[in-house]
């Protein structure tokens, strides 16, 4: 090891380890003695490896090839870092996350870009993943802890929702979080977060009371209300732009049984279908225990169907909220009351892992017309690719009224550039999967193209809003951007005061960031 003995002597390691490293300057390690292990170890991998003995690990190991495995597209199974960090705690992260700082100066030290895996659900390649860099797989900081006052619960990054939603049935609790069980914690509520409790208790961001993160310095603060309340509303919408989340602390409620389930209909409904959405989605008259995802799913065996999900949190069945839809002929029903675990358990079994996949959102003003007018374009966009193998191909309407984007304010503000000069909204989502690398350019293509033509049509129908729902949004598209200028400048100024040297904005390229090349 050469000079290494003599430079890590007993102090400088007993200060890099240190359990409350990055908490307070007087415990952060000398910059001169991480120089000095990357000078004799020019890699990010090899130093990080001396650095954290047992937590790295290469190509062929167990915990790299596990970390890659449980991405959930096929696309970002295919990145391969150069190793993987298994991070164990918080210190863990702290200590890479300062040896990648100082390395980014140094220009001798090559594989240092990162990047951050809390669930590995976003599918495009590099999302979460990096090829040829370190990844930061957070999978084992995984607590789940109920405040002795049940009104608050602390999660790690490395969660499921299943998993945390185990913990809080056995409670008869709840949390605004995921509905989709194998969905990550820590990606889903830095974007925003959508939940069937969000017309009661809002976004899953707005839920979050305080951030643990890990900044650019390696530094563990807390971010919340009274400190560093910047960081707070920022970190609320505004993705892995600032550091990296070690835990969120987020608000519970009681919450027993609920009535949900899926609800299968003819496709020459949907006319009736866009109008009671329409009806449905007005703020004016919204029920707030009621949420509802309304698709259509398209394969070459079947054509076209709808299959909404619809969820009453309450033990009601057949709620006033959703008789229009329900009185319609059915074709299949899994309506019942059950727990929360449940029906995200169903919800994720409808969308599996390892399929190639892509996602692509937008939003519009509610309204019926602009409805049908996108399932036109998404019918003749799947008529050109319908010969792709294993495709199905899936368009989702989700309402979000202003009773949702207030709780925002409220609750300490968020980055998302929502107000009430919104008015109610639409969120739609595209969900194609298919199965070959082949088909990979002109699927992804006429997705593209679709949702130019659909904005198109938008501004002209005058239903046009630029926001962008970030944990749906394809790697072509600019969700930041659409926050708008005002929450954008915010969030680069936040990004400037926390991260000067902009660590997270050029070494970790994964995700979307507060300035897109090629994009305004």
């Amino acid at each position: 090891m050469g000079i290494l003995p003599s430079i890590l002597s007993a102090a400088a390691a007993c200060a890099f380890f240190n359990p409350s490293f990055g908490v307070s300057a007087s415990t952060t390690p000398d910059a001169a003695t991480v120089s000095a292990v990357l000078k004799e170890h020019p890699t990010c991998c090899n130093a990080l490896a001396f650095l954290l003995p047992g937590k790295v690990s290469t190509a062929g190991g167990a915990p790299y090839e596990s970390s890659l495995a449980s991405y959930w597209s096929l696309q970002e199974q295919a990145v391969s870092p150069a190793c993987v960090v298994t991070a164990e705690n918080p210190t863990d992260v702290s200590a890479a996350v300062f040896v990648l700082d100082i390395a980014s100066k140094l220009t001798h030290v090559e594989g240092c870009k990162f990047a951050v895996k809390s669930g590995g659900h976003t599918p495009f390649a590099g999302s979460a993943s990096i090829q040829g860099g370190v990844n930061i797989d957070l999978t084992k900081l995984n607590q789940i802890t109920v405040s002795r006052d049940r009104t608050s619960v602390s999660i790690g990054p490395g969660n499921r929702w299943e998993a945390v939603y185990l913990e809080l049935d056995a409670r008869n609790l709840s949390t605004s979080g995921g509905r989709a069980s194998t969905v990550g914690v820590g990606g889903l509520t830095l974007g925003g977060g959508f939940s069937f409790f969000s017309p009661r208790y809002g976004l899953v961001c707005d839920n979050v009371i305080n951030f643990q993160v890990v900044l650019a310095s390696g530094r563990i603060v807390n971010a919340n209300l009274t400190s560093y309340p910047d960081l707070f509303a920022a970190l609320k919408g505004g993705s892995s732009n600032f550091g990296i989340v070690t835990s969120f602390d987020l608000k519970v409620f009681k919450q027993g049984k609920f009535w949900g389930g899926f609800v299968g209909q003819d496709i020459g409904t949907r006319f009736l279908q866009f109008q009671y959405f329409e009806d449905f989605a007005r703020n004016s008259t919204y029920d707030p225990y009621s949420a509802l995802i309304n698709s259509y799913s398209y394969t070459a065996s079947e054509g076209w169907i709808i299959a909404s999900d619809y969820e009453y949190t309450k033990p009601v069945a057949y709620p006033e909220a959703f008789k229009n839809f329900t009185d319609l002929p059915q074709t299949f029903n899994t309506m019942r009351i059950s727990n929360l675990t449940d029906f995200t358990i169903e919800i994720d079994a409808r969308n599996p892992s390892g399929s190639r996949e892509i996602f692509v959102t937008a939003t519009f003003k509610n309204n019926a017309t602009m409805m049908e007018k996108f399932f036109d374009l998404a019918n003749q966009t799947v008529q050109g690719i319908s010969d792709a193998t294993n495709l199905t191909f899936s368009l989702s309407f989700q309402p979000l009224p202003q009773l949702v984007i207030g709780y925002g304010p409220a609750n300490g503000g968020n980055s998302l550039g929502l107000g009430p000069e919104d008015g109610d909204i639409v969120n739609v989502l595209l969900t194609i999967q298919w199965a070959e690398e082949a088909d990979d350019t002109r699927i992804d293509n006429a997705a593209q193209s679709l949702f130019s033509q659909a904005e198109a049509a938008s501004k002209t129908m005058g239903t046009y809003n630029p926001y962008l729902y970030l944990n749906y949004a394809a790697y072509f598209q600019n969700p930041i951007a659409g926050y708008g200028n005002a929450s954008q400048a915010k969030l680069e100024r936040v990004s400037k005061k926390y991260d000067p040297g902009q660590l997270f904005q050029k070494q970790l390229p994964g995700g979307f960031k507060l300035q897109q090349k090629g994009q305004d």
